[in-house]
């Protein structure tokens, strides 16, 4: 017997052991697994009968409300291909990925609907869905959802799909920085396993109340939308990121489990609200987007007592393909030392497959937390390339392993550590410095809110360390101060040459930050450092 390996089998499963359980929280709405269930399998008739068939691709541009949840699934179990897309793009980009991926129907929130009117007619769209949203009107001519789904026929049942676990389940687009944004194919089997790393180490049950910090559009939720249906847990909608409503939703809904970016940890550690509320759950919280620095976890764990998950991937392999795994041994370190292990991308998960740090020949790096090498993976979980880009795909998988382009170390453990980005890396007078390195020592400095340190431009180095820093409320410090710090607390060549303080840092839809257009601002007009 072969059964295919699709997550979409764990919304039979959910409706079969927990029908009458809170599927799903959406502000004032509540749907049990049945509910959830039937609302799924009328949106899959609707798009039947609007002419979606199998192998059709379907744009969705939603926050993360219970109607993404059931374009996961809806759109999915017909055998069609879901494209999430990023709401804070620009119409441009938003243009450039719904033409590119053949996307032949659209469904928007009311609210991220002025990008989609700013195309016009220039998007060949079957049709658009649109969900209403109270406080706004769109031009758009769509039909809303909730009447999409009524409009579908009664007891028709869904056309017999027979899935291949290697045929696409979603299209996800990574963001372009010095190009066109690629189109990730993610498939029915590494979507499944991604999603059973999920589980497994971050020891989802059917108690778990999940909150959905992370945008689902960002690597399908890092597995989320799958992975808590497949325990039976519940999900918890989150419009936005908005730190007093997720503390007040720790305690109302008694939280256990969310996921998010360091940006998002570091926005909750510093609200008012986090030395107030009493949060009886312990929650569990995985991060990832970017190395998480030891101090920012220390304060997650003493502030709000949230115990935090390191993982790491990227929306190519599913994404996870790493995570910090903890030992009993560590429960004897101080807390200083248990947030610096945390502070590691750690080793591979049980399903994704190998995971190695190389040299350039292809060799393994020692494994003496000393040699310097790119991530390379190789698995269930990597995509099936980039959708119509033979040749990006080509470069990114060589000789059988996908090169993520980090560079990091082995530990004699065996965990990685991230040390930068290959773009990131500071080259100064031959010394390789690692912002990653030099923003872990900012961010134990009191008036440090966030910090972003790149290369800028120096007559006598090549380049040198900057830092740009906003800090915290109230703060006052010097760049004489700062520098004087990292000295402290580093090899002197390896701190900032100059700070410069701003009101915020550029960050993507996820919360990563965005490097580039910093180095943009600097490299473009260079300024001598001494």
């Amino acid at each position: 017997m072969f059964t295919p390996l699709t997550p979409l089998d764990w919304k039979r499963r959910a409706i079969k052991y927990y029908p009458q359980k809170t599927a799903v929280i959406d502000g004032e709405k509540e749907f049990t697994y049945q509910k959830f269930g039937q609302r799924v399998d009328q949106l899959s008739a609707a798009l039947h009968h609007a002419g979606v068939e199998e192998g059709d691709h379907v744009a969705v541009m939603l926050p993360n409300t219970h109607y993404m949840l059931e374009c996961f699934y809806g759109i999915c179990q017909l055998g069609a291909v879901m494209v999430p897309l990023n709401y804070r793009l620009i119409a441009d980009d938003l243009e450039y990925i719904i033409r590119h991926s053949d996307s032949k129907m659209l469904i928007v929130d009311e609210e991220f609907t002025a990008p989609i009117e700013e195309m016009g007619d220039r998007l060949s769209l079957e049709q658009i869905i649109i969900v209403s949203v109270p406080g706004h009107q769109t031009s758009l001519n769509g039909v809303e959802y909730e009447d999409f789904l009524l409009h579908a026929p009664k007891n028709a049942g869904l056309p017999k799909v027979e899935i291949d676990e290697n045929q696409l389940l979603t299209l996800n687009y990574t963001s372009g920085t010095t190009s066109n944004p690629k189109g990730v194919m993610l498939t029915h089997r590494g979507n499944y396993l991604n999603a059973a790393n999920f589980l497994y180490h971050l020891n989802v049950k059917p108690d778990d109340v999940y909150l959905h910090t992370l945008p689902m559009f960002h690597a399908n939720g890092w597995g989320g939308v799958w992975a808590i249906t497949a325990a039976g847990g519940t999900h918890v909608c989150l419009r936005k990121v908005d730190p007093p409503l997720i503390l007040e939703l720790f305690e109302q809904k008694n939280i256990s489990l969310l996921c998010g970016a360091p940006t998002v940890v570091n926005m909750l550690v510093n609200d008012p609200k986090a030395k107030e509320v009493e949060i009886k759950t312990s929650p569990r919280m995985a991060t990832a987007g970017a190395p998480p620095a030891a101090a920012l976890i220390q304060k997650a764990q003493e502030i709000l007592g949230l115990n935090m998950i390191h993982v790491y991937g990227l929306t190519e392999t599913s994404p996870f393909i790493l995570y910090c795994e903890w030992k009993k041994e560590f429960d004897a370190k101080t807390s200083n030392e248990q947030a610096a292990f945390k502070a590691r991308q750690g080793i591979e998960l049980a399903f994704n497959g190998e995971t190695k740090v190389v040299h350039q020949d292809g060799e393994e790096v020692a494994w003496n937390g000393r040699e310097l090498g790119e991530i390379v993976t190789r698995g269930n979980v990597v995509m099936a390339g980039y959708y119509k880009d033979p040749q990006t795909t080509a470069a990114a998988i060589r000789d059988g392993w996908f090169h993520t382009g980090d560079l990091a170390v082995t530990h004699p453990d065996g965990f990685i550590e991230i040390q930068d980005r290959a773009k990131d890396l500071i080259i100064s007078g031959g010394e390789n410095i690692s912002s990653t390195e030099v923003e872990g020592v900012l961010y134990k400095h009191p008036a440090v809110l966030e910090t972003a340190v790149i290369a800028i431009p120096d007559e006598k180095w090549g380049e040198v360390p900057q830092a740009i820093i906003v800090l915290q409320p109230g703060a006052n410090v010097t760049e004489e101060e700062i520098i004087q710090f990292c000295r402290a607390n580093m090899a002197h060549f390896k701190a900032p040459k100059a700070v410069e303080f701003v009101e915020a840092l550029p960050k993507t839809a996820t919360g990563k930050l965005q490097k580039y257009r910093l180095r943009e601002m600097y490299w473009k007009g260079p300024k001598k450092v001494n």
